[in-house]
């Protein structure tokens, strides 16, 4: 049987963009599919009394400066493209409602990497409609289809309810990935991944 590997998400997470990066080889090896499951991070951190490392350790420099070291060497070691945003923190409401849009359909992984690469390769301000207009049809997707969702009630208020769900799932941050019932936080658990993967086969 096909295992899923669900992947929770939201663009505005360096690290959910480097595990992202390296979840389809991974999947791969396995023979499993990743379900991309978007949410909201502001409220996912509102809802369980967390914040962004770099926020929670704004106070320590010799902590936000590992986490940025971490960031660029685990890209650096894969042979990723990656950048600290510099518009980070940023928002990502109308990108993750386009996200929510995308969900199963054809083009979705192309809607993802797209926003992805924006923001941590190219350094775009994603929250300006304008821009990520731009970057959809770029990428040759459906720009009045995902228009139409980012400023329409139907995303927003499915974004919502994905976000509670994961909460209640025990989300507390992305990236989290679930394999089953177990749930695997942050880009350093994708070895734990692979082995929850090699157990099952």
């Amino acid at each position: 049987m096909t295992q899923n590997v669900e992947f929770v998400y939201d663009f505005c997470s360096p690290n959910a963009y480097l595990a992202h990066k390296v979840l389809p080889d991974l999947a791969a090896r396995h023979g499993a599919e990743i379900r991309f499951v978007p949410v909201l991070l502001s409220t996912v951190f509102k809802a369980t009394n967390n914040q962004s490392p770099f926020r929670a350790f704004s106070e320590n420099r010799k902590k936000s400066a590992y986490l940025t070291h971490d960031l660029h060497r685990f890209a650096r070691r894969r042979g990723l493209n990656f950048h600290m945003s510099p518009y980070f923190p940023l928002n990502t409401k109308f990108a993750m409602r386009g996200a929510v849009a995308a969900m199963g359909k054809s083009w979705e992984d192309r809607y993802v990497d797209a926003v992805f690469d924006a923001i941590w390769v190219h350094g775009q301000k994603i929250d300006d409609l304008n821009v990520l207009t731009d970057i959809i049809q770029e990428r040759d997707l459906p720009v009045r289809k995902i228009r139409e969702a980012i400023t329409g009630d139907l995303a927003k208020q499915t974004l919502k309810d994905q976000t509670k769900a994961a909460v209640r799932r025990g989300v507390f941050g992305v990236p989290c990935l679930f394999v089953g019932s177990e749930m695997f936080f942050g880009k350093n658990s994708l070895a734990n991944v692979e082995l929850e993967l090699e157990a099952l086969r």
